[in-house]
């Protein structure tokens, strides 16, 4: 652990991580069809953007990447900073999402956990995955609106 939690949000690589979300939104944006109206749904914005984030990151940063961090072997970095455990929690992620996702889009959240799982590792708190979570389901969801 780098930073403690309560500092995380003057962390320069949440910083970074935070600005490079608008920059992967103008990237999709023309690779991806809007299939919305343009109206926002509201319910559809609180579960996407809040409900679901919060769940998905106490269950797979707060539980899952939590327990293998009580592991040596899975505290251990492999590479750039990212835990075993990030890695292993990272993938069975991916995979959930292959439950209600195409594959190349349960595929394309392996990445984006990396770095929340990252966040984990770094700050002992899942807070900032959380947040990171929240603002990256955002845009996407205003992108596909």
């Amino acid at each position: 652990m780098v930073h403690p939690a309560s500092r995380w949000f003057t962390d320069i690589h949440f910083i970074i991580a935070i600005a490079i979300g608008p920059c992967v939104w103008l990237l999709l944006r023309g690779l991806l069809q809007n299939t919305g109206s343009g109206a926002i749904d509201l319910q559809v914005l609180l579960y996407a953007c809040l409900l679901y984030p919060v769940l998905e990151e106490l269950a797979f940063r707060g539980f899952i990447q939590s327990v293998l961090l009580e592991r040596q072997w899975a505290a251990r970095r492999v590479v750039a900073g990212v835990s075993t455990a990030n890695l292993l929690t990272s993938i069975a992620f991916a995979l959930a999402h292959l439950l209600n996702q195409p594959p190349l889009w349960a595929l394309s959240v392996f990445f984006p956990s990396l770095v929340f799982g990252y966040f984990r590792d770094r700050t002992g708190s899942v807070l900032p995955s959380v947040v990171l979570h929240c603002w990256y389901n955002a845009g996407f969801y205003l992108l596909v609106r």
